[in-house]
């Protein structure tokens, strides 16, 4: 690489990297923009615009060429992947020779490469951990003691859930705090039927509506970002022309693209964090310009690592120097260890005879929600703290596809209301293991010259015990409720399906057993901050998007001032 001159330099010079341009990442532009900090956000796919960008999200079915479907000779073009490969969502796919990895255990790796990265993928379902979730590791002795408490977090929940816009109902729950909340989306009569059921037969067990990030009533925050009220469309993963439900793209972006203090900078792969060991801390940030495939440097006094969970690992493991021959910040040696995720393995489903007078009006983007109850004030189980539950239900029509000719073509184009449904997904809590971690291939690399990620994480006891429990919990619930063909199945699903990866950059009291400390900062470069879901000690069972929201606004009022301070 060229060396650069002074005046070079100086234009790539800015106040603050932020690397990702996600949830967490869109976050970090805001509030660091907003504090008046000239900002660059890097992102390594290409540019997606609000609005202008989402090219079938009004799109009707008979508009798609193939009515949804790929083709096999398109879906070959994208391996072993799954994720997107609808015509509707084809458009957020990537290629395997985007970035390979290797899967030393089986792994299922979802990644958003454009700018708004998962936040235009997202469920959306937002709820904040309680104070059981933060104490978890400390009472049970399983990964490390986080640093901080709920009521370290819950003023800057309050602060991301505002301008977020998340709708749900005071529950007054000791395991899912309150928040603030826009109107909830209702539950319809069968979920509604199963939350009476639940609430007359166990203390110890709600079903709740979901919490979700959706404008059901637009206030001023909202309608300054320029979003409208949630259509119900359900259509969610295409792109949201209304901005109903937060994104990076249509909230927190524009946000700090207003303040005129932010440079997006896409199609941007980031290979190495720069540290001067002179100064004793990261002085910038390395790309590959994925076009022109040139190196380039960016420099900046604070950088922000938004990456998306494994990404980040990636990042700094490969942010080697004479310091850190091992990654950035990585004394203890544990970079890239403790990875763990969601478990989504078990599945119910079920039908119920009831309400044959009812059907629903409309579409329900969010579902029920069933907040962790076991292990919660005592271990009372086999297994290692518990898990959530997303409930869902609906009553959709049926064809009746006997007869011939005349007969069939009527019975096809006459359908008939079905019964009602239901179905519930776990969300259980993976304990962080050691053994469960990514490292770098010593050998492989990708098309940008950056080395291959392995992914080496496996399922424990723990989980097997887990979803055993919440297959016989749900199926009694479900049977107590009256429904009928209750099915409960554990996929076996790989890990990651959930979507949900954390850990390898966790944050913890002791340098010698984590990376951060309680503001997000690596013990050992004072000016690096990791806010996305590699920072995470443990997973809880909560949908952890909201808590990276708050990690990270928290986190980037913390590193101003410290700038202002000069600590940086």
């Amino acid at each position: 690489m060229a060396y650069l001159t002074i005046d070079a330099k100086a234009a790539n010079t800015y106040d603050a990297i932020v690397i990702g341009s996600g949830i967490s990442g869109g976050w970090a532009a805001k509030e660091l923009t907003g504090k008046g900090l000239k900002t660059l956000v890097l992102e390594r796919g290409r540019d997606v615009k609000h609005v202008t960008d989402y090219p079938t999200a009004n799109m009707n079915p008979w508009e798609f060429e193939h009515r949804g479907q790929v083709p096999l000779a398109v879906r070959a073009q994208y391996g072993k992947t799954r994720s997107f490969l609808r015509e509707e969502t084809l458009h957020w796919a990537i290629k395997p020779d985007e970035q390979p990895f290797v899967e030393e255990q089986p792994f299922t790796w979802t990644r958003g490469y454009h700018v708004g990265g998962k936040s235009l993928l997202w469920a959306r379902q937002t709820q904040r951990w309680s104070e059981f979730d933060f104490e978890g590791p400390a009472r049970d002795g399983f990964a490390v003691d986080w640093p901080i408490r709920y009521a370290d977090l819950a003023p800057w929940y309050s602060h991301v859930e505002k301008f977020a816009g998340i709708s749900g109902n005071k529950d007054g729950l000791p395991t899912l705090p309150d928040g603030e909340f826009l109107p909830p989306i209702e539950l319809n009569c069968v979920e509604t039927h199963l939350q009476g059921v639940i609430a007359q037969k166990y203390k110890d067990r709600q079903l709740i509506q979901g919490r979700c990030a959706h404008v059901t009533k637009p206030q001023p925050i909202h309608t300054a970002q320029g979003r409208a009220q949630c259509q119900h469309r359900t259509l969610c993963n295409r792109g949201c022309p209304f901005g109903g439900y937060f994104s990076s793209n249509a909230s927190t972006l524009p946000w700090a693209e207003k303040t005129g203090n932010m440079t997006l900078r896409p199609h941007s792969v980031v290979h190495s964090i720069i540290y001067d060991e002179k100064k004793g801390k990261a002085s910038g940030v390395r790309v590959v310009d994925a076009n022109t495939m040139q190196m380039m440097e960016f420099y900046a006094n604070i950088i922000f690592v938004n990456g998306s969970a494994l990404n980040s690992n990636l990042i700094l493991l490969n942010s080697t120097s004479s310091r850190f021959p091992n990654g950035l910040g990585n004394d203890s040696g544990l970079l890239g260890k403790y990875i763990a995720w969601h478990n989504y393995r078990g599945k119910i489903s079920a039908e119920y005879d009831g309400f044959q007078d009812k059907t629903t009006d409309g579409r329900n983007p969010s579902n029920g929600y069933v907040p962790r109850f076991r292990n919660v004030y005592k271990q009372e189980t086999d297994f290692l703290r518990g898990y959530a539950t997303g409930v869902g239900g609906g009553r959709g029509m049926v064809q009746n596809r006997e007869g011939m000719g005349l007969e069939l073509k009527e019975h096809l184009l006459n359908p008939q209301l079905g019964p009602w449904h239901i179905s519930g997904w776990m969300q259980g809590e993976t304990v962080p293991l050691e053994k469960n971690h990514v490292r770098l291939d010593p050998n492989l690399k990708d098309k940008y010259g950056i080395p291959q990620l392995i992914t080496s994480a496996g399922w424990a006891e723990n989980d097997d015990k887990m979803v055993k429990d919440w297959m016989e919990q749900f199926t009694e619930m479900f049977t107590l409720a009256g429904f009928k063909n209750v099915k409960a199945v554990d996929t076996h699903s790989n890990p990651g399906s959930d979507i949900h990866e954390m850990g390898g950059v966790r944050m913890g009291k002791d340098p010698k057993t984590s990376l951060l400390n309680k503001w997000n900062q690596l013990h050992h470069c004072k000016n690096v901050f990791v806010t996305d879901g590699a920072c995470m000690t443990s997973t809880s069972t909560q949908n952890p998007s909201l808590t990276y929201m708050a990690f990270t606004a928290r986190a980037a009022d913390y590193a101003v001032k410290e700038m202002k301070r000069k600590n940086l």
